[in-house]
């Protein structure tokens, strides 16, 4: 995304410094344990997630790769929100817990190399994603990071590992809308300055469109009846709707916004190696388990196929 989830936006750069302190405090000395594995715990139902995870075989950690560098360091180095709901979001009660589609995917990858779910994270900010894997800070970026041509002079790209893009949230009882095919002649609520504006008239001809200046605001119009539906990025609904109950999201997004792996550019054992993983966690089902503990939570239907990998301008 060329934003970050609003609401993370707000406070990203104020607990910054403390975020970093706490992930290489909490994460560092043995990195997020795998959950339900400690002595004494019970299961849960994220144990599900790395259930048969795939570890790769010892010939694909090539000498003097990137790979064979964080087996070497023994924990994998991810730049992760610790703040976005059902992305990367730090567990108040217990600081070395991150859970989330994006930090079970980077547990998912670090077992891939290491065997062990052991993930050190530093929080970035949406400017300094380039500079993190340029200067060589974190090994890969796991943070809404959209795919595209510009950014891929800088720095290189696996996947994309999912396609966000505007979907539709309703309230938590309506069953008559379950896409945006259901759109035309309700009145849709819209960010205002966000592609919805100039989207729902596309799909949906005969909706009354109404702006909303901020989130908050459309989110509060939708749960008061002011609107059939809300119209906004994907991973920004399905965020209100976990902390909203009184909302859903439906359907899977109708526009395309690629979120890609960010690497270090030029490496180009590390990507294939991280696209072969995605594949395997694909087929394995992993990347259902991992969505469906997360953004799946808060969506009505099943899992979304995954996109091709390769398939968009900088992948």
């Amino acid at each position: 995304m060329t934003r970050s989830i609003t609401r993370r936006k707000a406070t990203v750069a104020g607990i910054l410094l403390t975020a970093v302190a706490l992930a290489v405090t909490a994460c560092s000395s043995g990195g997020t344990s795998l959950p339900g594995s400690g002595s004494g715990s019970s299961p849960s139902a994220a144990d599900s997630v790395f259930a048969g995870a795939p570890v790769a075989d010892v010939a694909a950690i090539i000498p003097g790769s990137t790979m064979e560098k964080i087996k070497k360091r023994g924990k994998l180095i991810v730049a992760e929100a610790l703040d976005a709901p059902l992305l990367s979001q730090q567990n108040p009660t217990d600081p070395s817990q991150v859970n989330g589609f994006d930090a079970d995917l980077a547990k998912l990858l670090a077992i891939y190399i290491l065997g062990k779910p052991n993930v050190e994270i530093v929080p970035p900010a949406s400017e300094t994603r380039e500079a993190m894997l340029q200067n060589g800070t974190v090994d890969v970026v796991f943070n809404t990071y959209t795919i595209t041509p510009q950014r891929a002079e800088q720095i290189d790209f696996a996947g994309p590992y999912f396609e966000s893009g505007l979907a539709v949230a309703v309230k938590s009882d309506n069953k008559s809308i379950k896409s945006e095919k259901d759109l035309d002649g309700k009145n849709v609520i819209v960010g205002a300055n966000t592609p919805a504006v100039t989207e729902v008239p596309n799909v949906a001809p005969t909706a009354k469109v109404t702006a909303f200046a901020t989130d908050p605001a459309a989110v509060q119009a939708l749960i008061q009846g002011r609107g059939d539906a809300y119209v906004q990025d994907y991973t920004l609904l399905a965020s209100d709707a976990a902390s909203e109950k009184q909302i859903k999201v439906v359907g899977n997004p109708f526009t395309k916004e690629p979120y890609g792996i960010g690497l270090q550019h030029g490496d180009s054992q590390f990507k294939s190696f991280i696209n072969t993983w995605l594949k395997a966690i694909q087929s394995g089902g992993q990347w259902a388990k991992a969505w469906q503990a997360s953004l799946g939570t808060v969506t009505d239907g099943s899992a979304p196929t995954p996109p091709e990998i390769g398939s968009v301008p900088g992948s």
